[in-house]
């Protein structure tokens, strides 16, 4: 949509209602756009011929809510600073590394996340990587799909999840979920965090290589951070042996990405199973053609369950803010 009259234009709707910037394309927008616009007056980036900064300037002098996602520019101090009045940023993810959060902090800008909302799926899917990665169940797939069944026989077995030690990297809201659902399969868990949890039971490692030594499986669900970028590096990689498994779902870039299929094609770890990737979409073409790894286009938090919840938190943590009430998933410890 072209803005004209240093406004965009309302397609009609009352111009009473609550004024939103979204950065950019968020899923949620994309599927529930009609009971977003009802709501709140959408001032949409990508509907505009200006560039980025020129929309903002134009358009967002006193605009108090944003609406972002990790997908598209992310949301730095420069960004900020063209939007004096803002308030708070609603992510529709539950990663905030696409926020400058520390400028955020020194604004008095309020950030709300997805919460909960995609953690019970992120981590079913965790669990359907690792079991596919174990037992095969992709490459089975592909095995009898190619007539190789009929021509080469039977396809080479593969290892059982029930018993195996379970190393968790970022006990959180999906680590734990991620915990449970591999308890009640037999394995044992144990975990890295920034620090010990008091309510947890289970053994923690402060140090992950240490924890990777001991583990026959290591999950990430840590949010990448400074100091958690490229932690799981060659050194971890090589602990966790030729036997051991990797999975990813938290970020790509909590990988050293280059230093992982290294590992991969010379043997070197058993097989890994990620969901997101260092410069996505690209994924390394070497991932390709190993039987041991199973890829994934970043789905993992994504059902037409979870979209609906998200849907729904995203208007109530907007719907509070506007009525200046206790926002519904509010980011500490930033805030």
């Amino acid at each position: 949509m072209a803005v004209s009259d240093h406004r965009q234009q309302n397609d009609g709707r009352s111009p009473e209602l609550p004024e939103v910037i979204v950065l950019n394309a968020p899923l949620i927008l994309t599927m529930f756009e009609d009971q977003l616009s009802s709501k709140f007056h959408l001032l949409k980036a990508l509907d505009s011929e200006l560039p980025l900064h020129q929309f903002l300037a134009v358009n967002a002098q006193s605009v108090r809510a944003m609406l972002c996602t990790v997908n598209g520019p992310p949301v730095t101090a420069d960004i900020l600073q063209l939007l004096p009045s803002l308030r708070l940023i609603v992510t529709t993810t539950a990663g905030i590394n696409h926020i400058d959060v520390s400028e955020c902090r020194s604004r008095g800008i309020s950030v709300a996340n997805a919460g909960d909302v995609f953690s019970a799926d992120c981590a079913d899917y965790a669990v359907g990587l690792l079991t596919d990665v174990l037992r095969k169940i992709s490459a089975a797939d592909r095995y009898v799909r190619k007539g190789h069944w009929a021509n080469l026989g039977d396809f080479p077995l593969g290892s059982k999840l029930r018993g195996k030690r379970v190393g968790i990297v970022g006990l959180g809201r999906i680590g734990i979920q991620v915990a449970k659902r591999l308890e009640a399969f037999g394995c044992s868990i144990s975990y890295n965090s920034r620090k010990k949890k008091d309510f947890i039971e289970y053994p923690f490692y402060a140090n992950v290589c240490e924890l990777a030594a001991d583990m026959d499986v290591l999950i990430i669900c840590c949010a990448l951070t400074d100091q958690t970028r490229h932690m799981i590096d060659r050194k971890v990689l090589l602990a966790l042996g030729k036997e051991g498994v990797l999975v990813n779902i938290g970020r790509g870039a909590i990988v050293n990405e280059k230093e992982m299929v290294e590992c991969l094609v010379h043997g070197e770890i058993g097989g890994a199973g990620s969901d997101v990737f260092e410069n996505e979409p690209d994924v390394p073409k070497e991932l390709f053609e190993l039987e041991n790894v199973v890829l994934s286009p970043h789905l993992a938090i994504f059902s037409p369950e979870s979209l609906e919840d998200s849907r729904d938190l995203v208007i109530a943590n907007l719907e509070a803010f506007f009525s200046n009430k206790p926002l519904l998933s509010l980011q500490d410890p930033f805030f």
